[in-house]
Formats: C-alpha cells, structure tokens, sequence
C-alpha cells in the first residue's frame, strides 16, 4: 500500500480521485491547497503526488520548485493534473520536471493502473 498525496481544490476532481486510489488498496492524503499540500509532504512523506496545475493560492509549478529544493521530499515523484481544453493549459513540453501528468477528466478505468506506474520501487515489492 502506498501513501499518496492528493493536492487538488475542486471537491468532486478530489473525491474521485480518493476513492479510485483507496480501491485500490492505497492510503491516500488530501490537501485542498499547495501550501497544505507542501506542508503535508513535509510532514507524511508520500511516495508520491498529484497536484492540480491551476490552484487559486500557489500554482502546481511552485509546488514542485519547493518540494524539488526539499531533501526530505526531491526523490518524490510528482504528477502534474490539468484540463487540456483550459485556456492557457500547458502543453507536454511546458510540464518538464514533473514525473508525469494526466489530463482532466481522469480516466476511472485507467487511473489507479497509470498511477501505479509512476509509484518508486520500495524494499519488498
């Protein structure tokens, strides 16, 4: 079972996100902000993130700077999240340094199994 961090301020995106991720047996964290989200991978150590690009306080972007300048959090991957027919929405090239990204709406069917893939190797597995 893995510890992910959600990081994600629109309630329904959040919720099915949860509840995908604990069906399929994860522990999962919330933050309905980047500043809560930072201060919760501090705190929890997750083996891994998903942040919204687009929130209201401090943007995706900020979020990976600050964890990526982390020793405690540098090795955690983080996926980037972000509507693709937003306007001004970032394409493939623009989302370096993230671990990889998925676009708004998820994709239930594929979700946990493309999350998944992206989760490091750990002791025992």
């Amino acid at each position: 079972m893995a510890r992910i961090l959600i990081i994600e301020d629109e309630a329904t995106n959040l919720e099915i996100a949860q509840l995908l991720l604990e069906r399929g047996g994860h522990r999962v964290l919330v933050a309905t902000d980047c500043r809560a989200g930072i201060l919760a991978a501090r705190r929890e150590r997750p083996h891994l993130i998903i942040c919204d690009l687009h929130e209201p306080v401090l943007q995706g972007f900020g979020v990976l700077e600050q964890l990526k300048l982390d020793a405690a959090c540098a090795q955690t991957p983080i996926v980037a999240v972000t509507g693709t027919s937003a306007p001004g929405s970032p394409h493939e090239s623009e989302l370096a340094g993230f671990d990889g990204y998925f676009s708004k709406p998820i994709e239930p069917a594929r979700f946990v199994a493309q999350i998944e893939t992206l989760l490091p190797q750990r002791p025992g597995d």
